[in-house]
Parts: structure tokens; sequence; C-alpha cells
């Protein structure tokens, strides 16, 4: 790992992006930024449910933000072959109230788990939002690109954003929110 005030650089060395992730999230937990850090993990996949490891960071009072690469699995929304990665993102935020908010989201209609599983068929692995789908295209290729950018582009890898909350914004968006459910709520 490489580290400097605001900065770290982990090499996965090709290791399962759970194991890189998990010691990237545990590092943050154990010295985390005096106000903000991004976190660059060359070299690993896969990550799995960035969800996870947004919560694991807003559990231990930290804001964070997760995308990551995978292989490319979306077509253009205009069809071609797959161009780009489901390209997850997934943000967490800590709650006095002890419930951080977890949004998850892949920019695919369904997720190669799914497919996988057995759960969808491989044509629904399409970005989402029908009509709008340019939009989850367009998110999706911005995010791809950005890791590709910052970890050197030759690997798949993740970037984090961490950073210490200065508000504590969550239960009055729960209250706003009058029971609904949000995102990452059981």
């Amino acid at each position: 790992m490489a580290a400097e005030p605001g900065y770290e650089r982990w090499h996965g060395r090709g290791a399962l992006g759970y194991l890189t992730l998990a010691a990237v999230c545990a590092g943050q937990v154990d010295s985390p930024p005096d106000r903000a850090r991004v976190i660059v993990a060359e070299a690993t996949f896969p990550t799995g449910a960035l969800g996870y490891w947004a919560r694991q960071l807003a559990q231990s009072g930290l804001c964070a933000a997760v995308t990551a690469t995978s292989p490319a699995r979306l077509p253009h929304p205009e069809g071609t072959e797959p161009m780009v990665g489901t390209t997850p993102l997934a943000i967490g935020i800590p709650s006095s109230d002890g419930r951080p908010l977890v949004a998850d989201v892949s920019m695919g209609k369904v997720t190669y788990g799914d497919v996988i599983a057995g759960l969808a068929a491989p044509e629904d692995l399409v970005p989402f939002g029908g009509e709008q789908a340019h939009k989850a295209f367009a998110l999706a290729a911005g995010l791809q690109l950005l890791v590709a950018a910052v970890t050197g582009g030759d690997d798949y890898g993740a970037v984090l954003v961490v950073a210490r909350p200065e508000a504590d914004p969550v239960p009055a968006f729960r209250a706003l929110a009058a029971g609904l459910r949000l995102p990452g709520d059981s």
C-alpha cells in the first residue's frame, strides 16, 4: 500500500476483491481520515455487493462512496456487444440512530449474479431505465473509465471515497420519509 494524506493506493495483486476490500475497509476503520480520503484498489476482482463495504464503513462512522469495474456486460442502449461492466455504485451514510442509509445500485436492469443464479435471462443484462437507459449506460461508462484512469486501466479495480461526517442528516430524512422503506433498510 502507498499512502499520503488524503490518498491511499492498494495493489490487490490479483487477489479476490472481497479480500482486498476487506483489508481496505479495515484500514479505514483503524485509521480514519482527518477529513476525507480517496482510496484506489488496483488488480482486484470480484468485489461483490459494494453496499456491504459501504455499510461496514458507515457503521464505523464514515461516509463512503464505492465503485468498481467488472468485465464488459452491458451493451450500449442502441445495441452492441457488451461495452462496460455493470459498474455498481454504493453510498453509505452513518446515522446516530444506528441505522445507516446505504444505497447500492448496479447500472444493469439485472445483476450478473441474477443471471448466473438463473434468476434472470442473459438478455435482461442491459442498462436499466427503459427509454432512459442511456443515463444508466452513461453513468456505467463514466464510473468504469474513472476507475480505469486512476488504477492504470490494465486490470479490474475499485475506488472508494471515505470522509468523516460533518452532520447527521439521516434521522431527519427518515422522519421526512414517514415510514417509507429507504435504501439499505431490511
